[in-house]
């Protein structure tokens, strides 16, 4: 079939989805315009702090976005296209942009607090504290993951000691585009300068940066670069958010939303043939995997990943400036991704039979992820002209502002996590004493996620990633548990909530059940190759998630249905 054909089918569905199913929940849930925000009524001008929708838009898109909707589609072309692009836009209409707009939508009626508040309000405080430790452990695999990714993108040398020009470019421009956001920030945080000229001189000054680091790039070792991203992130993530957060991640959005739109333009001039196979069996090109749960773990951020809900409900609610925007902002954001994940789609298939890749059941091995993306548009691009050198370097960059952006959210969403563990209902982190209150610093409790985030770095992304996908899908259905939790306690309509939630619950359960075993298989029976310490890890990765999930969901059970017998009598 015609790529550009599967790209105005998807414009229209997730479009339409946006129209009709999200005004639907935003009536459902009593979504209210005159109803103050968390970002007003707690203002503190460090992490509640009041922005204006297109700048939390960015910061809300590039936070969420990461790598996930490139890589996941990518690595499940293994079943074929057909139901790679059914499970983003039916999961993504109906699971993740619902999950996103919910987390969004209670958090800012909970004082903008994250889910783990949401669940101890709605279904009891042990629930919060086996949830806080969940979404803890979550957050440290994506500081880890998101972390080797940017340095592998950062990284001046190849293996055999040459330069690697395009990596040298990517971080040189990465370098004065942190620069650049500080001093916007500056301007119109401090020197209150009109948000529609700073944008315009923003953007330029951004193309000027991308100019002069593609002409000077800077070359330093994978060791410098690990040393500096944990130094960065432990800034970053202390700093107020108007300093570098927001401006950061508004203009940041400018660049990913020209990505998204030079992608359109090289789909819409080419329009290539998806050479993938519509669909190559349940078991995958070579009939090792399984397309049930293996699909709907991989493509996680193109369809609904449960670390969506952190940043919703932790720095996104806290800046909210008006209820209005939250369906924009959640329900909109997740679609604009899922639009990204078709696009990625579409470049693994117009590559599929290429020297550059050759699909197999473990992935792809000739090429990374973010490889086959930027080739393929790269390469649609030349059609018209467009340099392939320069457009390929432009895309890099814009993958790897993806990554470092969610790299310190992430970082300061976790900082949260270990707060509010120690601080229960009716307390605040300025009245604890002793050992809680100081881990409850933001210094101390940031320098805990650095320093715990940069060990399991070490292992690389390869053996990060499977960990990841299993603990951010379980999440995303805890995350549905307690929005229908909450919604069902206030006496609003919940039942959305319920088949995502229970298929999410099932797929995920089941893939950690598949995969203790066959950790297990390998540790019995080792390769060739052993790899005793990544079995061992993900093994016991697998058995704890299950356990916290298993008691987590039995929590939220008997809080749904003692209410359901109280409105009943």
């Amino acid at each position: 079939m015609n790529s550009l054909v599967i790209l105005l089918i998807s414009i229209v569905v997730l479009v339409g989805g946006y129209l009709f199913y999200g005004k639907w929940l935003a009536k459902q849930w009593g979504v209210d315009p005159s109803r103050e925000t968390p970002a007003h009524t707690m203002a503190d001008g460090n992490d509640y702090c009041a922005a204006k929708a297109p700048v939390l838009l960015g910061h809300h898109f590039a936070s969420i976005a990461g790598a996930g909707p490139i890589n996941g589609p990518i690595q499940a072309a293994i079943f074929g296209w057909v139901p790679v692009l059914l499970w983003i836009l039916v999961g993504g209409v109906f699971f993740g942009a619902t999950h996103d707009f919910a987390a969004l939508f209670a958090s800012i009626r909970h004082e903008g607090k994250s889910i783990g508040h949401v669940i101890e309000v709605n279904i009891g405080r042990r629930g919060k504290k086996l949830f806080l430790v969940f979404a803890y452990l979550t957050l440290l695999l994506v500081v880890a993951a998101f972390g080797s990714i940017v340095v592998g993108t950062f990284a001046g040398f190849n293996a055999d000691g040459s330069q690697n020009i395009a990596n040298g470019r990517t971080a040189m421009i990465s370098m004065l585009f942190i620069v650049l956001a500080i001093a916007f920030g500056f301007l119109v945080y401090r020197k209150n300068a009109p948000l529609g000229i700073s944008t315009v001189i923003g953007v330029a000054a951004l193309v000027a940066c991308i100019a002069i680091g593609y002409n000077i790039p800077v070359f330093a070792s994978a060791n410098f670069w690990t040393i500096f991203v944990m130094a960065y992130i432990l800034i970053a993530s202390v700093t107020p958010v108007w300093i570098l957060l927001q401006p950061r991640d508004y203009l940041n959005s400018f660049l990913l939303y020209g990505m998204i739109i030079l992608a359109v333009v090289g789909i819409v001039v080419a329009h290539p043939t998806m050479n993938l196979p519509a669909y190559t069996g349940f078991g995958g090109v070579d009939g090792t995997s399984q397309l049930f749960p293996v699909l709907f773990i991989t493509v996680a951020c193109g369809a609904i990943s449960g670390f969506h809900s952190l940043v919703g409900s932790g720095t996104t609610a806290k800046q909210l400036d008006n209820e209005k925007d939250a369906m924009a902002i959640g329900y909109g954001g997740m679609l604009i991704e899922c639009a990204l994940a078709v696009i990625s789609l579409i470049c693994v298939s117009f590559l599929f039979g290429s020297d550059l890749i050759a699909l197999k059941a473990s992935g792809i091995p000739d090429a990374t992820p973010t490889v086959v993306f930027a080739t393929g548009i790269s390469q649609m691009l030349a059609k018209i002209g467009l340099p392939t050198d320069v457009m390929y370097s432009v895309l890099i960059l814009a993958v790897s502002a993806f990554c470092l952006t969610s790299l310190d959210t992430a970082t300061r969403l976790a900082r949260y996590m270990l707060q509010e563990f120690f601080v229960d209902e009716g307390e605040s982190v300025e009245n604890l004493t002793g050992f809680k209150k100081a881990v409850s610093n933001p210094f101390i409790a940031t320098l805990i996620t650095v320093v715990l985030g940069g060990i399991l770095m070490t292992g690389g992304y390869s053996l990060i990633w499977p960990l990841f996908g299993a603990a951010n899908q379980l999440l995303a259905a805890l995350a549905l548990l307690a929005c229908a939790a909450w919604l069902g306690n206030i006496g609003k309509n919940n039942k959305m909530f319920y088949i995502p939630m229970v298929f999410m619950l099932i797929a995920t359960l089941t893939s950690l059940v598949i995969t203790f075993k066959t950790k297990i298989g390998r540790l019995m029976n080792p390769p060739e190759a052993p790899t005793v310490l990544a079995d061992v890890l993900q093994a016991g990765f697998s058995v704890v998630l299950f356990v916290l999930a298993i008691v987590l969901v039995f929590e939220g059970y008997k809080a749904l249905t003692n209410k359901k017998a109280a409105q009943s009598k």
